[in-house]
């Protein structure tokens, strides 16, 4: 026993040692840990956020005084006033999204039950915001005109007999921040292909090199060169998910994260064990590192897309939901989810981890017969 140990430990060794002098693979894990995140938590967003609004404000009332206050961060810089004349030649500048025009008379009209119109001047160019920030500010400037016809200062004066007002609570992420969920999203994304590369990788150049031959002459056994393929580069990837949520998504990117860190640490392990024995598979099938690239993207699409981190499995059809819990990455997402956005503890996910647990040990004992027919073949 002592000397598998051994043997597993030095194997493992070696290849953390291979690489660490891959200056490809080393970039490789650096960018999709980092850059990769970066690019996806910070990329043009379909919410609005710090959208460039102005205002116009022809009739100077008190009314239009309070709406042109009723913008605000992160949705809304707040809003600028411009006079009419300014408003085409700063928008042709590129300047604001959105300018909204209250016409001369407008709060008079407006008591006199003319229903007078505001004006909307979007710049439709910058699409992911336009059609969204448009309604946003037509739902803000209702329910104040609403208000302030009825003479109510509050919603909580505004709970007339016989009304019944709906009050939207967005928990977890409050201002709907795409970039928070993409990011985090693309952290578990870049786990699962760099675990799967990394091991299929290392064990494809074991046989171009012919130092598996080298390492079956030697006494070791393929359970102890599977065993330590899986556990250096489950150890890399956890290091490097480790590092990208400390130094990534919370200092850099400062996505809030409510659950326990070690927690979903614990729950990465469980899915690189079973994406790693993966990895393992596809390289004992594929004869060359092109083939293992191809497998690898035939796999990934499928998992990534249907895992629940584009769309809630919810809304896909049964059959799909059912066929995708025999995937790793369902899960992960299921309890990375629950932990980092939701604050969920073990009793929660704990589901979610023997599933995982399951999984990686199907995955881990098919691999193992796979490789030992590979090599004795």
């Amino acid at each position: 026993m002592w000397q598998t140990i051994k043997n597993i430990f030095n194997l493992g060794v070696k290849e953390l040692l291979t690489v660490g002098h891959d200056t490809l693979m080393v970039i490789l894990i650096i960018y999709a840990f980092s850059l990769d995140v970066i690019s996806v938590g910070t990329a043009q967003e379909e919410s609005v956020t710090n959208a460039a609004i102005a205002i116009v404000d022809e009739d100077s009332s008190q009314l239009t005084s309070k709406l042109s206050g009723v913008f605000f961060l992160p949705m809304f810089k707040p809003a600028e006033y411009i006079n009419r004349d300014e408003m085409d030649f700063l928008m042709d500048q590129g300047k604001y999204t959105f300018v909204v025009d209250f016409p001369d008379n407008f709060e008079k009209d407006l008591m006199a039950g003319k229903a007078p119109a505001i004006q909307l001047n979007v710049d439709a160019t910058r699409m992911s915001q336009a059609f969204v920030g448009a309604g946003y500010i037509q739902q803000i400037l209702m329910t104040e005109i609403q208000r302030h016809v009825n003479g109510l200062g509050d919603a909580e004066k505004n709970q007339g007999a016989g009304t019944a007002n709906i009050v939207i609570r967005n928990r977890y992420n409050a201002n709907l921040m795409l970039g928070w969920f993409s990011a985090v999203m693309q952290l578990v994304n870049s786990a699962t292909m760099l675990a799967i590369i990394l091991t299929g990788a290392a064990l494809i150049k074991e046989r171009e090199n012919g130092t598996l031959e080298h390492l079956m002459v030697m006494p070791v056994t393929p359970f102890e060169i599977m065993v330590s393929k899986i556990w250096s580069m489950m150890l890399i990837v956890l290091v490097a998910t480790a590092a990208s949520m400390i130094f990534v998504i919370n200092m850099t990117l400062k996505i809030p994260t409510s659950g326990s860190f070690w927690l979903y640490m614990m729950g990465m392990a469980l899915h690189l064990f079973a994406v790693t024995s993966m990895g393992i598979y596809l390289a004992c099938i594929a004869k060359s590192m092109p083939q293992l690239g191809m497998l690898v993207i035939l796999l990934l699409l499928p998992m990534q897309m249907l895992s629940g981190a584009s769309t809630p499995m919810e809304s896909m059809p049964k059959i799909v939901q059912n066929i995708m819990q025999i995937s790793p990455n369902t899960h992960c997402v299921s309890f990375s989810q629950a932990i980092l956005f939701r604050g969920a503890d073990l009793s929660v996910v704990w589901i979610q981890f023997l599933k995982l647990f399951i999984i990686g040990l199907v995955l881990f004992i098919g691999s193992l017969t796979k490789f030992r027919k590979s090599v004795a073949s």
